[in-house]
Parts: structure tokens; sequence; C-alpha cells
């Protein structure tokens, strides 16, 4: 049957749409089934978004066969540290998952899933000499032997995301449940969790357990190291100079809101058991933590001693490594800088939101903003700053505008236009709110172009892997430089950063033909609008010749509800997490989804396999 025509963006076009609940021989969703057969002409957004797609698995094979070997080892210097670590090498992955969860080709799952167990393999080998914790190998039991959660966050990226595509792997299962156990006081041998006073005990933790001393740089650096020939991560020239830059990373001993970070973990676990234990244990280091910040004044402490008295027993909640009050000296220029890792925690309470569904986390974040801005000061030429840390003198680090670390996130989980007005210009946000009409092709565009620049950087790099460290051929992995827009712009997600967070996307798709995640060849998506209970988004088949079948999701997880679904003038309930979409050859429409944001429980598995 004909429905009015389509209005907004995509205004003029007309869909034909039946809604079905017969059988396919594609793998069923829950909801309904939508047919769309009108035709629609194909945007340039769609042609842009699929020549990502495609491109982009050649260009991530050019990389994986230059920098790693047959066994997914990475070809460079192996070196224990935060310079140039383990996790700088596994880095090597970033957004890989997300590109294959996105619709790119299977042979980015297969080098992503090689070089994870490569990686693995070559940095158990590896052993330091006098940097205590690596003597008995970087990895130990499959994870980092011990580190902070800037740098674990960093280096868990590829492993956290890879249930995206890989949820049912046993090896990756077995291996969500042992990390989290490393966490949550159920390994004898990562006693890296205190039940009583609710910490994780040391800003250094792992699968050897905390280290329970201050830590001294080689700790942090590694075994002695000439950097003549190399690139380092803060252009050290010596050996020396790179023991400088950690001299005052010594406060690690006690718990850090770095150490939120590590909920990660927990939440891969629950995404696939749905087992209350790993809910339960997020809940409770997190309500630990909230609670904190009420006896703090709404602000998250940096440092809880081990009897979980914040700031120990002089009330110094601003100190430890990478705290509040950390700006120490960069050897390199002989200036302090400021240090203070807090926007890493945003994770935890992002984490507990998507187990929970509770608001009170995203109000935690927001009231913490509130409570830092409320210490602006008007300096003497009359203009007001607002401060970004705190020490033994009080507040500093002053800049001309609010304190807005999280802004964006606690914008996207609330949908609150009065959340909105901190977060900084965004031409995406721009976009949902039809003011930046151009901004898909601009992205994409933006994005392609850096796509082919990396390809060149590949081509150009005449290093060998004996001049490499860990870190140096970040710059052009070319999936790094090719998923921001795809996030945005086909999942309305936020674009994960290198901390180690999780998805946070209003939609997510799935081939139910080729039982896989990701978008079906051909077809492309645009979320042209959301809010609280409205999301908008076109999907469009370019293909002249095959139909193509779909499966919406709500959210990353299925966490969102999708209560109906419009187009035109037609609704059709669907009370479900997903549905079906069946698109003719070159047919298209745009969609109005009425959803309920975080009503579902949470899981990693395929549609199809969570009947």
């Amino acid at each position: 049957m004909k429905i009015a025509p389509l209005s907004g963006l995509f205004a003029g076009f007309f869909a034909t749409v039946v809604f079905s609940h017969g059988a396919t021989t594609a793998a069923p969703a829950s909801g309904p089934t939508l047919t769309i057969s009108t035709p629609m002409a194909a945007p340039a957004w769609a042609k842009l978004e699929r020549q990502i797609l495609t491109e982009s698995a050649p260009a991530c094979r050019e990389f994986y066969q230059k920098y790693f070997d047959e066994r997914g080892y990475l070809q460079c210097i192996v070196r224990w540290g935060a310079d140039d670590g383990a996790d700088d090498a596994f880095e090597n992955f970033n957004h890989w998952p997300e590109l294959h969860a996105l619709g790119a080709d299977d042979e980015i799952r297969q080098m992503f899933l090689k070089g994870h167990e490569g990686l693995i393999k070559q940095y158990t080998e590896a052993k330091t000499v006098e940097t205590p914790a690596g003597r008995g190998g970087m990895y130990v039991r499959e994870y980092n032997a011990q580190t902070d959660w800037m740098h674990h966050g960093e280096g868990l990226q590829l492993f956290n995301r890879m249930g995206l595509s890989e949820p049912n792997d046993p090896k990756y299962q077995e291996r969500a449940r042992r990390f989290a156990g490393f966490y949550m006081a159920e390994d004898p041998a990562a006693p890296n969790y205190d039940p009583q006073h609710k910490i994780i005990r040391s800003l250094l933790n792992g699968s050897i357990g905390p280290l329970l001393r201050d830590a001294t740089a080689v700790d942090w650096v590694g075994d002695p190291f000439d950097p003549t020939g190399f690139v380092t991560l803060h252009r050290e020239t010596n050996y020396a100079q790179m023991l400088a830059h950690y001299e005052e990373y010594n406060h690690i001993v006690g718990d850090s809101f770095l150490n939120l970070v590590a909920t990660t973990l927990p939440t891969d676990a629950y995404f696939i058991t749905h087992e209350d234990k790993y809910k339960n244990w997020i809940v409770e280091y997190m309500d630990a933590w909230l609670d904190r910040m009420k006896q703090n004044g709404g602000v998250i402490p940096s440092f809880v001693d081990l009897d979980g008295k914040i700031g120990g027993p002089e009330g110094k909640w601003w100190e430890g490594a990478y705290g509040w009050g950390f700006s120490p000296i960069n050897p390199v220029t002989g200036r302090r800088e400021n240090r203070n890792r807090i926007p890493r925690a945003v994770i935890g309470f992002n984490d507990a939101l998507l187990v929970t569904g509770d608001q009170k986390y995203v109000d935690a974040w927001r009231t913490m903003m509130d409570a830092v801005n409320a210490h602006a000061q008007t300096n003497t030429e009359g203009v007001k700053q607002y401060p970004t840390m705190y020490g033994a003198n009080g507040w500093f680090g002053w800049q001309n505008t609010p304190w807005n670390v999280g802004a964006l996130e606690v914008w996207y989980w609330s949908m609150k236009d009065t959340d909105l007005a901190r977060a900084p210009r965004s031409p995406w946000i721009e976009f949902l709110q039809g003011q930046n009409p151009t901004y898909p092709e601009t992205a994409l565009q933006t994005d392609l172009n850096a796509l082919h620049r990396a390809l060149d950087g590949i081509r150009r790099d005449t290093t060998t892997r004996e001049q490499r460290l860990s870190d140096n051929m970040m710059d052009v992995n070319p999936a790094a430089r090719s998923t921001s827009a795809l996030v945005q712009l086909m999942l309305g997600g936020l674009p994960p950063p290198a901390d180690g967070s999780l998805l946070n996307a209003r939609l997510r798709y799935f081939d139910p033909v080729r039982k896989r995640a990701g978008i079906p060849p051909e077809v492309a998506a645009l979320v042209s609008e959301m809010t609280d209970t409205r999301t908008v988004v076109t999907l469009v088949n370019l293909s002249a010749t095959e139909s193509r079948t779909l499966i919406v999701q709500g959210g990353a997880f299925g966490e969102h509800r999708i209560e109906s679904v419009q187009i035109g003038g037609q609704t059709t309930p669907v009370n479900s997490p997903d549905f079906s979409i069946n698109l003719a050859p070159n047919a298209g429409a745009q969609l109005t989804l009425t959803m309920r944001r975080y009503a579902e429980k949470p899981t990693i598995l395929f549609p199809w396999d969570r009947r």
C-alpha cells in the first residue's frame, strides 16, 4: 500500500511498506518484519559510507601484512612500560572491531582475531630483567601483569569491543569471565579488590595483583633502553630522560578514580552471562564511589587509602599519580604539566548506567561539573575563570570556559537540553538538530581522505622491525582514521575514544542472512535525529538487483526498547529491542522509531542467539 510522503531531509520520497511475521530464510528478529520496496535515489552519504566500508578491508590488510608476521606478532622492539609497552601493541588494532561491526569485510575480523592471539603470546614470552612485575612475562595468564588503568584501558580496546562481532567465541567468553575475576576478589593470585572497603588496592594492578609499595620510575618505564634512532612517545632522547618523566609517579598505593575503568571487564562478562554477580559488583563498586563523592562535596576523590579513607589520614583527597593535584615535571621541556586523568573515570559511570539503566550515575557526574565550576573566580583582568585541578593550595589550572569533562557523554545518556548546553560545540549534534545538513557528506569525505592518507603513510614507511617501537605505526592504522563518522551517522553513536570504553550507540545492525554483525552489503544507514524517546533513521539499499534483509537493534547491546516504527503516516508496534527490514533493490525509506532507552537487559549476543 502507498503511504504519505516522508518529511524532513528526504521529503519527496515515498515508501511501500508491508508488515509481516511470516517465515524467512534469514535468522529472525524478535520484533516484526517490515518490507520496503519504493525506489530511493542513492544519496551521496550512502555512497560514501559504502566506499569507506569497502576500501577499509584492503587498507587494513596492507597494514597487517607490513607490521605483523604470520604468527600475529607485531614487528617491533618489544618493551615493558607506559611509554611503548604492551598496551600500545594492542592499540594497533584500535577501531578494527567497530569497523567490522559496522559491516566491513569479514577479513577485518579474521585479522584482528589472529593478531590478538599473536600479541598475547608475544607479550607472554617477553620478560623483563630489572623491572620486577615483568620478570615472569609482560603478560601473565593472557593479561597484562601489572599496569595502571589508563594503559590497561588503552590496551583492552580490542578485547572489550571484539565481542561486538565475536560474542559466541568460547575463548572470548572464558577470558571475559576470568579477567573480570581479577577485579572481583575471585582469584587468589590477583588480589586487586578489597570487598570490605570496596576499593581496588593500587593504581598499578593486573593479573599478578596490586603493587603495594611506592612505584619507581623503572616500574613505569621498563628495563634500560637506548632510544637513539627511535621515535619515542614523549620525545625523550635517552633512558635517563625516560626515567625522569616518571620520577613523580610514585604515589600509587590505594584506590584511584582511574581504576573505575576496570568496570569494563565485569560489564563484558555480564553482557555475555547475565549472571547477577557481575552486575552486583559494578553497582557495589560504583555506589561506593558515589558515596565518596557525596562526602567530598560532589567531587570524586583521586586517592582513597587502604583503609577506605578518602585522602588517607590527612584527608588529601587530591593526591595520587594522575590525580587532581598531579602536575609532574616534563624532563624534555623542564616545565610542570597538569596530568589529571579524571576523564577516564567517566567509563565507570557509563558501565553502571548500561547494566542498571539508573540515571543516578549520570546525575552524579552532572553534580560534579556543577561543584567544580562553583569555584570559578574572576581574575585581575575581570575575566571569569574555571579550575581544572586541585592541590594543597586549593583549586588551580584555570581556564576561561567552564569545566565540562564528560559533558558530551552526560548529554548523550540523559538527552536533556540543559546537559547539551554544557557540551562542546559539535557539527554532528548540529546536524542532529537540523542545523548542518551537509555534515554527513563532509564528515564521511574527511574520513575517507584520512583513510587514504593512512594508506599512503604505510607505503612510505621504510622502517624495519629493529627500528620500530610498539606505538610507532599507530598513526597509520587505517581503521583508526575511518570509523568516527560511520559510528556517528550509521549508529547515532559516540565514537569510542582510546580510553577503553564500550560503544555507546542508539542503533546497531545485523545481517541475519550471513549470520554476522553489521549492515548487509550495499545497504547504508543515516541517523538524522535523536531525542530521549525518538530516533529517525534512513535505510537504503544501493543494489539494483538484490534484496537485502537486516535487523535493526536498539542500542549497542540491545539496551533500548523499540516501542514502535513509523514510516510516513503508518505506525506498527514493536515492543522489542529489535525488528527486521526487507529492502527491495534500490529501495529506501525514513523510519521514525519511538524508543524507551535503557529499558532492556543489555547483551552482547546476536539477536537470533538470545531467544
